[in-house]
């Protein structure tokens, strides 16, 4: 069985819909300029509240990729 390493990097994605939609903006983005990769985490959650209503969603993550031989 080969042996891997994974390095960890922390991203944020916002969205004016949904947590969901913010942690899928931060994927897709983050999908563009790197490569293979594997596991996402989400480690927070927050809104920006204005005007006494949500005005934006942000979820943290914790992304992992394999690193290359």
């Amino acid at each position: 069985m080969a042996e891997n390493v994974y390095k960890m990097i922390e991203i944020v994605g916002t969205s004016s819909e949904s947590w969901e939609k913010a942690a899928a903006t931060a994927i897709s983005r983050a999908a563009g300029s790197l490569r293979d990769l594997r596991v996402a985490e989400v480690t927070e959650q927050d809104v920006v509240i204005e005007g006494g209503a949500v005005s934006l969603y942000r979820t943290k993550l914790k992304v992992s990729m394999k690193l290359e031989d």
